[in-house]
């Protein structure tokens, strides 16, 4: 596997809060879009609630940059709807990610730093 380059990470940052959503909920397992719906209101406590519109142009945004891939593979058409699409994160997509989530982190120390967070400096 071909490791991304900075470059290309760096091209894809800061994300939008929904791609970093989306990006989030495919890093446990491969999802269909509406079990990443799901998902992202599950681990927000439903503070975020993506519409159908803003995942699915997130979705077309996040393939177009490789960061996700849609896949050929499916469950069983028994416990599956053939019309479903399934998503994984690609290794730039995990490497944007880390790099987002990294982001972020310093941000919010800026801001602790600064008197605007709760929490040590």
């Amino acid at each position: 596997m071909k490791l991304p380059r900075s470059e290309a990470i760096e091209a894809c940052l800061p994300l939008a809060p929904a791609s970093f959503h989306i990006l989030l909920a495919l890093g446990e397992e491969d999802r269909h879009g509406y079990a990443i719906l799901l998902e992202v209101e599950r681990t927000t406590g439903g503070e975020v609630r993506l519409s159908a519109a803003t995942l699915y142009r997130s979705l077309q945004r996040l393939l177009e940059q490789g960061l996700i891939e849609e896949l050929a593979e499916r469950p069983a058409p028994e416990l599956d709807d053939e019309r479903r699409r399934y998503y994984r994160l690609t290794a730039l997509g995990v490497a944007v990610a880390r790099a987002e989530t990294a982001r972020l982190a310093k941000l919010v120390r800026l801001a602790r730093s600064a008197g605007f967070a709760p929490g040590r400096a």
